[in-house]
């Protein structure tokens, strides 16, 4: 029995401790030892307060109330502008009394309301309106009708007219006066009637009316009387003055000038009129337009390969007479020849005796007709544009089939004489001319094996015609892959360029040729071209540095290569500050100029054509091209006889050495060639080979290398005229030309052209000076003793005045509340975080209770409604 008893005691010990903890917990929590207080004696104005009373962690909740008070609702009225503003009069101000703001407030609701009863009250004195138009200024307008019945004043009535009918009869029964009444007669006599009165106002109307049309006939009349009278009195206005010869007959009107304006008018009354052009085409139709003629053509010339009689569909000129009425009336015959003016002379077109015996030479389209003359249809090919009746008067299928129909019964006589028979030798005649022609269609090639074997064979004219029909019937707006295959056909024909270039001889007139076909590539696909030059020019590079590495010299690039250059400044833009063809271009030229060395006399040659190069790629831009110079100069050296007096030295690609045959290459050796001489350009030809027959020859084209190097250091100083440095940087070509060389020797155009390098290089200011070494050394700065401060505190400086110990406190103070204020902004953000934190949980927890609230009605309805099923199934 004890047992069960000590359990309970020691529940009730349990609890009473527990008891004990919490009031000891409390107590220690409100213990007024631990209470801070702060007393604030008063206030000042933007001082934050802290002043707070209460335990630990008060401060904290003050600040979050705080919080809730200003942060809080500013977050919460955020992004929403709904506000009531109290619009009442003399609501906001203070110093009106309530009274005054009712009264004021009455004032304004009446006044309002009887400006909206007023707007149509005609008793006010308001101007009314008709169309805009005043009814009081519409009275004073007059009737422009010619009709006598209606009054010339219409809308105008008279007073008592419009008190009789509009005033309600006031004016007719007003009340006389008593003056009135004793005035008519004593008195004897009554008032008016009311009809008495009306018959008065029509009988007065009708007078009036009467009187007017009276008045208007009368000013009809003296009108006319005045027109009739104007004639003889114009005569006498006339002013006459009299002439030379005093007659009567010489008498004239001296009527007046007229006025520049009046002249200005009057001519662009009778200028001609601009008429409306044809509508202009677009490259896409003109492309269509010139690869249907080209299958026209083509097709024709496949006709006549195989015999047939292919008809000229041309429009033969016939004579028209000025008096011709072009009534269809038509001759049986016109023998009468058309005249026409050709090349100096009277051309006569004779009759066509049969379809193809004699070509027009006037048809551009008909090239094939021509009997092989290629050169007019390249003339013609170069030609877009072409017009309707061009287009009709070339071959087409269309004609063709309905001419050789058998249709001879509605032709004139003329097509009939035109159809007959040919004989065998005639046929076979026109079935090898019509082979030998170029064909009009071509497919654009997809290998360069392709394309070599479609220009093998033919003259440069008929690569050039065969290349622009290519291009024609291949055109990108013709079919989706054009584009890839023309772009295609611009690589094969760099190649192609190269490949001319290395044949011996170098067919450079074919390649003159087919650059214009090629520029018009390279604008159609910018991209294409750029890329397969950078190719070109990137393996000319690789091949240079390679001999480099491997032999430790390297040749000047032969003539594809300088080819490839030429041909970059024609096709692309040198003057860009950088370019994806000609910028490797340059620096490809220059990579020459700089690292092959000069050995032979053909090595001159082709550093100074690629110094022309160099030249041409500069002309815009004005760049400096060390190398350019350094190159001219170095050629200038290989002229000196003597190179022991020459104080100056070369620098690679020249060899250094004062003695050999790759020193003096531009020396000449007989010093009479210079009087058979005659100056002329370098050609190109001499950078693949030279061969010379005799020494004479030999000394010819080194005069003919050193007129070059003149001519381009002359460009150069031209180039190079506003560089601060220009005097420094042709200094050395100024010594050489004016003590070493031995231009008295040299023919009289290469001392004129020295003439001109000398006093360009003279006559330039020096801007700068050269960089030398200072002959004394500069004195250097005088060094000042540090000043030494006694440190006797710790983090405190002695002999600091008041200026830095307030600067001290302001950087202390700037650094305390920028912490202080880092600190509020961070707590404020955090609070932020927290509040929007809520209002997603508090979100997301009635979304799940409504969820569940769903949930649960469903279920709900889902068991009713088993339970209803069920029933029915026992029912």
């Amino acid at each position: 029995m004890g047992k069960p008893q000590k359990k309970p005691q020691k529940k009730n010990a349990s609890l009473a401790d527990k008891v004990r903890k919490t009031k000891t917990s409390t107590q220690i929590k409100n213990n007024p030892f631990e209470v801070k207080i702060n007393r604030k004696k008063f206030d000042i104005l933007g001082r934050k307060t802290k002043h707070d009373v209460g335990l630990p962690g008060v401060s904290r909740s003050k600040a979050i109330n705080k919080r809730k008070e200003t942060l809080l609702k500013e977050y919460k009225s955020k992004n929403k502008s709904n506000k009531f503003v109290d619009k009442r009069f003399g609501e906001y101000d203070s110093k009106m009394e309530p009274e005054e703001k009712i009264l004021q407030r009455f004032a304004l609701e009446r006044q309002r309301t009887h400006e909206k009863k007023d707007i149509y009250n005609l008793n006010e004195e308001e101007e009314l309106t008709h169309y805009g138009q005043s009814l009081a200024e519409m009275e004073k307008f007059t009737h422009l009708g010619d009709s006598d019945d209606e009054p010339e004043e219409r809308g105008a009535l008279s007073a008592e007219l419009t008190a009789s009918h509009f005033g309600g009869g006031g004016g007719l029964l007003r009340k006389k006066t008593p003056g009135e009444q004793e005035g008519g007669g004593g008195g004897s006599l009554k008032a008016k009637s009311r009809q008495e009165l009306i018959e008065e106002l029509i009988q007065k109307s009708k007078q009036e009316k009467r009187e007017r049309q009276i008045h208007k006939e009368e000013a009809h009349e003296l009108t006319e009387k005045l027109d009739q009278e104007w004639q003889s009195i114009r005569s006498l206005l006339a002013h006459k003055n009299p002439c030379r010869g005093g007659g009567p007959s010489d008498w004239q009107d001296d009527k007046p000038k007229l006025d520049e304006y009046d002249m200005r008018v009057r001519e662009l009354a009778f200028e001609m009129k601009a008429q409306p052009s044809e509508k202009l085409k677009t490259p896409e139709e003109v492309a269509i337009e010139t690869k249907e003629r080209l299958q026209r053509l083509e097709a024709d010339r496949q006709r006549r390969m195989l015999g047939d009689i292919v008809q000229d569909s041309t429009q033969t000129r016939t004579h028209m007479s000025a008096d011709d009425l072009n009534d269809g009336f038509i001759l049986d015959k016109d023998d009468r020849k058309t005249l026409a003016y050709q090349d100096g002379k009277w051309n006569v077109d004779e009759e066509s005796v049969g379809v193809g015996d004699e070509e027009e030479e006037e048809n551009d389209d008909d090239d094939g007709e021509e009997g092989g003359s290629e050169e007019e249809e390249e003339d013609d090919e170069e030609e877009v544009e072409d017009d309707e009746e061009e287009e009709e008067d070339s071959h087409s299928d269309l004609d063709s089939e309905k001419e050789s129909g058998g249709e001879e019964e509605e032709e004139p006589q003329s097509d009939v004489t035109a159809q007959r028979s040919l004989t065998e030798e005639e046929k076979k005649s026109r079935q090898e001319a019509a082979m030998a022609e170029l064909p009009y269609t071509f497919t654009a090639p997809e290998k360069f094996s392709e394309m070599k074997a479609l220009l093998h064979g033919h003259s440069p004219d008929n690569q050039v015609i065969i290349l622009a029909r290519t291009q024609k019937c291949n055109h990108p707006s013709l079919a989706v892959g054009n584009k890839l295959k023309l772009q295609k056909l611009v690589g094969f024909l760099l190649e192609y360029v190269g490949e001319l270039a290395t044949r011996n001889p170098p067919e450079l007139a074919t390649i003159d040729k087919i650059i214009p076909q090629l520029y018009v590539l390279s604008q159609m696909f910018p991209d294409a071209s750029c890329q397969a030059m950078q190719a070109i020019l990137a393996g000319g590079a690789r091949t240079m540095e390679e001999a480099l590495r491997v032999k430790g010299h390297a040749a000047f690039p032969s003539l594809d290569m300088v080819i490839y250059v030429m041909v970059t400044a024609l096709l692309f833009p040198t003057s860009d500050f950088r370019h994806p063809a000609t910028t490797p271009a340059l620096l490809y030229t220059t990579q020459a100029l700089n690292k092959c060395p000069v050995r032979s006399l053909q090595d001159v040659t082709s550093g100074l054509a690629l110094c022309c190069l160099a030249v041409e790629y500069v002309s815009l831009s004005k760049r400096f091209l060390p190398e350019l110079i350094n190159f001219l100069c170095g050629t200038l050296h290989l002229a000196v006889p003597d190179r022991t007096s020459i104080g100056s030295s070369v620098v690679p690609p020249f060899r250094p050495s004062r003695s050999g045959r790759s020193s003096e290459l531009l020396v000449l050796s007989d010093p009479l060639s210079c009087h058979s001489w005659t100056k002329s350009q370098m050609s190109l030809l001499a950078v693949q080979h030279l061969d010379f027959q005799n020494d004479t020859h030999r000394d010819h084209h080194r005069l003919t290398c050193l007129s070059t190097c003149l001519d381009l250091v002359k460009r150069s100083c031209l180039l190079y005229k506003d560089l601060l440095s220009f005097t420094h940087i042709f200094q050395t070509i100024g010594t050489l030309l004016s003590k070493h060389l031995p231009v008295k020797t040299y023919p009289t155009v290469l001392q004129e052209l020295t003439q001109e390098i000398l006093e360009s290089i003279s006559g330039a200011p020096s801007m700068i000076r050269p960089l030398v070494f200072e002959k004394k050394k500069p004195i250097p700065m005088n060094m000042f003793t540090p000043k030494i401060v006694e440190i006797l505190d710790y983090g405190k400086k002695k002999g600091s005045n008041r200026e830095e110990r307030e600067r001290e406190k302001l950087k202390h103070k700037y650094k305390k509340e920028f912490k202080g204020a880092l600190r509020e902004v961070r707590k404020d953000s955090r609070f932020l975080a927290r509040e929007k934190l809520n209002e997603i949980k508090s979100r997301d927890v009635e979304r799940k209770r409504k969820v569940k609230e769903l949930f649960g009605s469903l279920a709900t309805q889902e068991g009713e409604w088993k339970a209803l099923k069920r029933k029915k199934k026992q029912r």
